[in-house]
């Protein structure tokens, strides 16, 4: 076999173990979306009482007067935030920070839900979201003004802008460590 022929052999076994990551990663991610209809309903076996106890926990809810209201009112907020999240370490285009803005929303919703039982969750939302608001949207602003500046300077299509300013594929860790 000459030299040629292993270096071909080893690019064939090297984009099958890509391939074999892929769908296993694939796969991962489907099905972390394909049980979000079970976790949500998870709500559903948490009774109806002021006061919840449980082995690990009690805990008393003197606004909704239910537990079963908290939960339900949670599990409204933690299903669209864990879906936004998955959304977030998958999406591999240039304008996938913005997700940052109704991922920042969600989770104040469900901060303000369990800190303060006795205040309406969606006051003053707005005015915690403007300083993430006013980064994230004029940087994607100017990602946008990069593009169309390239589309003017070089004689691309927009498909092929885009496809340059993807994000490589990366890992859910380093795409974590990336931010942090």
């Amino acid at each position: 076999m000459s030299n040629k022929q292993r270096e071909s052999k080893k690019q064939k076994l090297s984009y099958l173990r890509e391939d074999n990551k892929s769908v296993v990663t694939g796969t991962i991610i489907a099905t972390l979306i394909a049980v979000t209809p079970y976790l949500f309903y998870l709500y559903e076996s948490v009774p109806d009482v002021p006061v919840w106890d449980t082995f690990l926990f009690s805990y008393e809810s003197p606004y909704y007067g239910s537990a079963l209201t908290v939960a339900w009112t949670l599990a409204g907020k933690i299903i669209p935030l864990y879906l936004l999240f998955i959304w977030f370490f998958t999406c591999r285009h240039w304008w996938f920070h913005v997700l940052l803005v109704p991922i920042a929303m969600y989770s104040y919703q469900i901060f303000v839900t369990l800190n303060d039982d006795f205040k309406y969750i969606d006051d003053n939302q707005l005015i915690i979201l403007i300083p993430i608001m006013a980064i994230i949207v004029p940087s994607i602003y100017l990602i946008r003004a990069r593009i169309f500046n390239k589309i003017n300077e070089v004689n691309k299509s927009l498909e092929e802008l885009e496809e340059e300013f993807k994000m490589s594929p990366k890992g859910l860790w380093s795409k974590v460590k990336e931010y942090f």
